[in-house]
């Protein structure tokens, strides 16, 4: 599963829509936010915020594994 298929269920789990995700927590349109989406580009500092915003922790491991932890379940996704 790729990271942006992470983002997308964390924004399910916390009852957020990406256009909210991408103006508030970004400060990008929806429109670009989608492209990243599409072409799983997010740095790590956009990742970070994006896991501070929903309330959750950004993590990585070699080989290039990603994943966000819930901050408030300790749920991995």
């Amino acid at each position: 599963m790729g990271i942006s298929e992470k983002i997308k269920i964390l924004l399910i789990k916390r009852n957020m829509s990406q256009t909210e995700l991408a103006d508030k927590c970004l400060g990008i349109t929806k429109n670009y936010f989608n492209n990243k989406l599409r072409q799983e580009k997010f740095t790590r500092e956009e990742l970070e915020k994006i896991a501070d915003y929903l309330n959750a922790k950004y993590n990585e491991s070699p080989p290039p594994r990603q994943w966000f932890t819930l901050n408030d379940t300790e749920e991995e996704i």
